[in-house]
């Protein structure tokens, strides 16, 4: 219905959100890699919504999975509700069903539609109520996987359980046998156990009239990563539903950084590419579904495009529409300031609306040793330091999901943790790690507890064991948003019906991205180690040239097409002549 989504934001600050506006047409993705949190959730929402609630313990066989699957089936039927009840809704004394149509693109036919009920006569307008009714459906309950997110586990008896059992895996078993009708977004890569797991559950696969009831949803950050991830998929008869390409830098969360590969040129690759992509996943798909003898694709189905990552207004949303021949766009990070759409406690929106710019950083932060987006003023952040202070550094470790580093032992513990924390803490005093080293580890925060803390704040309660400290991952461009909106406010600012009044030194989406990247790279020749120097100058090397590569694009794209207003695209050409001479610069540098 709209043509925007919801991109999943942590943990907890989007794990509710289909229950606060999928009655609204919009898409939202939850996280469903935190059992513990989706439990806490299921009991919070069976009470508001007087459901009868039975807890699923940790001691159940199987219990990850049962846990997602019923917190799934709570979403499904509270939102087929929510749209059973929208439909009862009378248009002149119910805000709800008109606030359904009023978000739609002005272009949109039900759109036009709803605004000619006022001028019509009472027969008309009870027609016309009858088709806009009749044509109201729900966003999409959409859910993630991060693949990396996988641990293997184990029985009560210290026995490794069967490879079905990891984490990642429990939770596709738990969301391909709830009852949605949506898409799982794999995020993080190719994770060949997980991709192959997908074909033992028939809601993937077309039935007989070529639906696919549950659909999968590639997180990407470039065209090659589709297509192998695509062919991989397809082999097994498996149809990849959308590509959703994510800036590798300007976005929130886990930040997967190309070697200075641009949005840009990347949505070129993909919109130049999009009938071959299409073309070899469909024959490959196809073929896999004859041999299992399952029913066929339709042939004129196509995959979707998408790109979210740092899109600030409605001009920049409609050209990568346009432009790029886009299916939608996501927005995520600015729905942190809609407590219509997303759980944010009200401590950590404040501490959003104060933020400064300096405030948003690449932090080495998650225990998966990946760059992280974050927020130098969270109570999280103060919660780290605080216990560095104390000589308590890490976090206690209750929930588990990062624990990967078996470097002290044979068992798995997480980076973040206080046992980790203390044992670096220990080879630093006997002279085994630098400072540095020391001091980058203590930077690991525990994003277990902190990304899930802020949805149970939002409902009122406390969460377990008094851990309240909250981690954000917001991306850099919420920097440029400030205040509370209403999801009318924000919804209107994405479609150009109003703007909301961002920070005027906000650049081009394209612009900001590339300073990010130039950012990036000075980091990253910080770590020069004399050992490392030939393959440094190589990578380093490549990189540049990919960013003035890319910076040539831009020059070229904005001598081509209508990028945006006069203004904006004469400084983007003055930006872009300022970075490429920066890059220049580092060039001789190495």
């Amino acid at each position: 219905m709209h043509k925007f989504h919801i991109p999943v934001m942590g943990l907890g600050f989007t794990v509710d959100s289909p229950i606060k506006i999928a009655k609204y047409g919009i898409s939202s993705v939850v996280s469903i890699m935190d059992d513990h949190l989706l439990e806490d959730m299921r009991r919070i929402y069976s009470r508001k919504l007087k459901i009868p609630y039975l807890y699923i313990d940790e001691k159940e066989e199987d219990y990850r999975a049962k846990r997602i699957k019923a917190y799934m089936n709570l979403l499904h039927q509270a939102v087929e509700n929510q749209i059973q009840e929208l439909k009862l809704k009378d248009f002149e004394r119910d805000e709800d069903i008109n606030q359904y149509f009023e978000l739609l693109p002005e272009e949109y036919h039900l759109y036009q539609l709803y605004k000619k009920m006022p001028h019509v006569t009472d027969v008309e307008r009870r027609k016309i109520g009858k088709i806009l009714k009749d044509a109201i459906i729900p966003g999409s309950i959409d859910v993630n996987i991060m693949t990396k997110v996988d641990k293997l586990n184990y029985d009560g008896n210290g026995n490794e359980l069967p490879r079905e059992y990891s984490d990642a895996l429990s939770a596709l078993r738990g969301y391909a046998e709830s009852d949605l009708n949506s898409s799982v977004v794999y995020s993080a890569g190719l994770n060949p156990a997980l991709y192959s797991y997908i074909a033992q559950f028939p809601d993937f696969f077309p039935d007989e009239t070529g639906e696919i009831k549950k659909r999968i949803i590639l997180k990407v950050s470039d065209y090659r990563s589709a297509l192998i991830q695509g062919r991989f998929l397809a082999k097994k008869g498996i149809w990849i539903s959308e590509f959703r390409i994510e800036s590798g830098l300007n976005c929130g969360g886990h930040a997967f950084a190309t070697e200075g590969f641009l949005a840009g040129p990347i949505l070129e690759e993909f919109k130049t590419n999009r009938v071959s992509l299409r073309e070899t996943l469909l024959t490959a798909c196809q073929e896999a579904l004859k041999e299992k003898g399952l029913p066929l694709l339709p042939e004129n189905i196509k995959p979707k495009i998408t790109y979210q990552g740092g899109i600030g207004n409605s001009e920049e949303n409609s050209f990568l529409l346009e432009y790029y021949q886009l299916d939608g766009t996501g927005w995520g990070s600015p729905f942190l300031l809609v407590p219509e759409a997303t759980s944010v406690d009200k401590d950590t929106l404040n501490r959003l609306i104060r933020s400064k710019k300096s405030d948003y950083y690449l932090s080495h932060a998650s225990p998966l040793g990946i760059p992280f987006n974050n927020l130098r003023i969270s109570s999280g952040e103060e919660q780290r330091i605080a216990r560095i202070d104390k000589n308590r550094p890490g976090s206690p470790c209750y929930k588990k999901f990062l624990t990967f580093s078996k470097e002290f032992s044979d068992k798995a513990i997480c980076t973040a943790s206080r046992e980790y924390q203390n044992l670096k803490f220990k080879q630093y005093k006997a002279g085994e790690v630098t400072e540095l080293e020391l001091n980058e580890v203590l930077q690991k925060d525990c994003l277990c507890e902190g990304l899930s803390a802020p949805a149970i704040l939002n409902a009122g309660e406390t969460p377990r064991r008094n851990l309240s400290a909250v981690t954000i991952c917001p991306g850099p461009n919420l920097a440029y948003f400030k205040g509370v909106f209403s999801l009318k406010e924000m919804v209107g600012h994405i479609y150009g019906k109003f703007n909301l009044n961002l920070d005027a030194e906000r650049p081009h989406v394209f612009i900001k991205e590339l300073q990010l990247y130039m950012q990036y790279l000075k980091s990253e020749m910080e770590k020069a180690l004399p050992e490392n120097n030939q393959k440094f100058e190589t990578y380093i090397g490549k990189f540049q040239k990919n960013l003035e590569s890319g910076i040539q694009y831009y020059n070229d794209l904005i001598e081509g097409v209508s990028v945006g207003k006069d203004e904006v695209t004469k400084k983007m050409k003055e930006q872009l002549d300022s970075i490429l001479l920066e890059i220049q610069g580092t060039a001789s540098i190495v």
